[in-house]
């Protein structure tokens, strides 16, 4: 069975799970903070997580295993040229490591695009999907993350692609959160039909005709959070510009209400009293608890964490992962692409 099939397959020999490999040096607070986070993971989780990247860089694993590379590919480099050069890199041989079937899933918080590369050129791409894309869960508090993707995957869509990628989106929610029959809305200026850019227009007119797709129509920015659609679909270059948005507002506006608690004795009172109950919002809207994304569309399980991922970022990472493999996530995205053929 191919890399990505989920209980029963190859992540789970001898009734054994296989490891989650995390890419050590991935991210501006590699490997400190990511060595960290993979140890909580191991710890917290009941997980065997492993570790890749060059010993000498590394340093201390925490007990972890390391599987040892010789390169490092940074966040400046190009991600195509860097995955063809660096073939001993740590992004490379993660990806490896999940194609041959040493481990379950990948994780890596380094360059994204990259990560991306690595994934699509060494596990390979699931046959029927043209182009794959990440899904970035966005909170809603009370109810299952809506999915948002492409978040950065592919900065120019065709209107197929994007039809594809709401396809997957919905097998993920569906896989990951338990929801059945998933609605699904496009990103535009408007919600009126007719409105948008020409690639929104004829994506929504594609949309409608999908059997047995819930298509909600079109939403806006201002509908992401606590937002109606279960999955909303937009090229990368738009998600990713909509989802640092969402992600430097979230951390402004939990700075700024909790920095009103310490201005003086009377609001010092008040957030002794509203803390407890502002503490779970918080937590549930704090990026570095969503982890990262997982790619849809590669034969295996890669998820995506943000640059910035502290080591509870990391802990999120690992989870996520394993949803994705005892979900049996690309199975759910093999089955879609092959009616599609």
């Amino acid at each position: 069975m191919a890399a990505g099939d989920g209980i029963g397959s190859a992540e789970h020999l001898a009734g054994r799970r296989l490891p989650v490999v995390v890419d050590a040096m991935g991210g501006d607070r590699a490997p400190r903070e990511i060595v960290a986070g993979a140890r909580r993971a191991a710890d917290e989780l009941g997980v065997e997580v492993t570790l890749v990247g060059p010993p000498d860089q590394v340093g201390d694993t925490e007990g972890l295993a390391l599987w040892p590379c010789a390169e490092v590919i940074d966040m400046h480099e190009d991600p195509g040229r860097a995955v063809r050069t660096k073939k001993d890199s740590s992004l490379v041989r993660a990806a490896e490591a999940v194609r041959d079937g040493r481990a379950c899933a990948m994780v890596s918080a380094g360059n994204t695009g990259a990560t991306m590369a690595s994934a699509l050129l060494r596990m390979g791409r699931v046959r029927g999907i043209a182009r794959p894309a990440i899904a970035t869960p966005i909170p809603r508090p009370g109810v299952a993350p809506s999915l948002l993707l492409d978040s950065g995957a592919n900065a120019v869509c065709t209107p197929a692609m994007l039809v594809q990628f709401a396809r997957m989106g919905a097998a993920c929610a569906t896989a990951r959160y338990g929801t059945e029959h998933p609605s699904v809305a496009l990103l535009s200026i408007g919600e009126e039909p007719g409105k948008g850019t020409p690639l929104v227009k004829e994506t929504a007119e594609l949309l409608a005709d999908v059997p047995g797709l819930r298509f909600l129509g079109n939403v806006e920015g201002r509908d992401l959070l606590g937002g109606p659609a279960d999955v909303v679909v937009t090229d990368g270059f738009t998600g990713n510009v909509v989802l640092k948005a969402l992600e430097g507002s979230l951390r402004f506006m939990l700075d700024a209400v909790l920095g009103v608690f310490a201005t003086d004795e009377a609001t010092r009172r008040a957030g002794d009293v509203l803390l407890p109950f502002l503490a779970p919002l918080a937590a549930e809207l704090d990026p570095d608890n969503t982890g990262g994304a997982v790619l849809l569309g590669v034969d295996g399980v890669c998820v995506i964490s943000h640059g910035s991922s502290s080591a509870q970022a990391i802990v999120s990472a690992v989870r996520v992962a394993l949803d994705a493999v005892d979900s049996g996530l690309v199975s759910r995205v093999r089955e879609l692409a092959a009616t599609d053929r």
